[in-house]
């Protein structure tokens, strides 16, 4: 077997924009490897690691997706492809490359900038507008001395989680990976102080983007978006249990009870980012008479994969409450399944019901511990509704 080398990686993918690179941290434990991705502060352990004989593989099973890369003679480099299931069946793959060896993030865009202090900060709020959406987004930057930044950028349905990348006074570049999301930011700084520059998700989406310094630009109410339906009964929907049998939400087991609906699907870094609130949740509360239940729809509408993926969804977070699969994750056909509010614009998305069985509010997306003080004002106000609820 060749002599895997361990420590600090410098990874990518080969993505329609370029190299997407983040780092990897690969720890050799006794006969076993454990392989840790850095973003930002964010460190993720892949859950199952596999050497066998010159072959890497690294799966991410709550996501469905897997890096599968031969190891050189030398044990210092990795060549291979990332593969991700998509919707109908559909699957994403990119070029998976990797170098021992503890380096930047990115490269550097020519020799003579390895050494220059950028003159320029881009530490702040920023007001983003994409190319392919009316909504509004937000960008929360920070960037230290040396030119290397941290962040992520909030829209009206998420946010997208720990980005980390460089600016040389000139040029940011950003990227996250965590084996479902894979996205990279470029851009140029403008003469009037402004970005502009390109997105890129996976091999699926393209779209520019600009960016304006506002430290008091805001995104709509979250709370505001999704309007509940009037005259519809819980108890007339139902969904499958994780074992195939019919559940109605007007089961005796929830009635009287506070119920917090979370539309999710497991493939979703955002919803996994909610997960540990739900959880926290249903610790806090359960015995209060708060009853969490979680509408799944997942990608391929397999129902044997779909209770695989969402089981190992509910293990990764230590979820006890009830878990429902509600379908297929397409928002147009997923809307159908939840006709209590007008429709699905984001995964995730709450839905807080009061003992009576009247829907009291809904909350749209999810920003998770990447926006550090938007997501502590996420949980207080979810603990106030519920709170607020329980009281009743």
């Amino acid at each position: 077997m060749p002599p895997l080398q361990a420590g600090m990686w410098r990874a990518w993918l080969d993505s329609p924009g370029g190299q997407l690179p983040f780092i990897m941290d690969l720890l050799h434990v006794g006969d076993t490897w454990r392989v840790v991705i850095h973003n930002g502060r964010e460190r993720i352990d892949i859950p199952t690691v596999t050497v066998s004989g010159n072959k890497l593989t690294l799966s991410f099973d709550h996501y469905d997706s897997t890096i599968i890369a031969k190891i050189a003679s030398d044990g210092k480099s990795l060549s291979g492809a990332w593969r991700k299931q998509g919707r109908d069946k559909n699957v994403s793959t990119l070029p998976f490359y990797a170098t021992a060896g503890q380096g930047n993030r990115f490269l550097h865009i020519n020799d003579s900038a390895k050494n220059v202090v950028p003159d320029r900060n881009v530490t702040g709020r920023w007001l983003v507008h994409f190319s392919k959406s009316n909504d509004p987004a937000i960008a929360l930057f920070k960037q230290q001395p040396s030119g290397a930044v941290t962040g992520t950028v909030m829209t009206t349905t998420g946010d997208h989680r720990f980005l980390e990348g460089d600016f040389n006074g000139s040029h940011l570049r950003l990227s996250v990976f965590d084996g479902a999301h894979a996205f990279l930011f470029h851009a140029v700084w403008q003469e009037d102080g402004t970005l502009q520059g390109d997105f890129w998700s996976r091999d699926v989406w393209h779209e520019t983007w600009t960016a304006k310094r506002d430290e008091q630009t805001k995104l709509p109410d979250d709370f505001r978006q999704t309007k509940a339906i009037e005259g519809v009964d819980l108890k007339a929907l139902s969904y499958r249990d994780l074992h195939g049998n019919i559940v109605s939400l007007g089961d005796e087991a929830f009635a009287g009870k506070v119920m917090l609906l979370e539309i999710f699907g497991s493939w979703c870094p955002n919803c996994h980012d909610a997960s540990q609130l739900m959880v926290e949740l249903d610790n806090m509360y359960r015995d209060r008479g708060l009853q969490i239940v979680g509408l799944a729809f997942e990608l391929t509408g397999d129902f044997t994969r779909d209770v695989r993926q969402v089981r190992r969804f509910a293990k990764k977070h230590g979820a006890r409450y009830t878990i429902l699969i509600a379908g297929i994750s397409d928002k147009a056909t997923a809307s159908k399944q939840v006709p209590m509010i007008d429709k699905i614009r984001s995964y995730p998305t709450a839905i807080f019901v009061d003992r009576k069985g009247m829907i009291r509010y809904v909350h749209t997306g999810f920003t998770g511990p990447a926006t550090g003080q938007t997501y502590e004002a996420l949980r207080s106000s979810f603990k106030q509704r519920i709170e607020a609820l329980l009281s009743e």
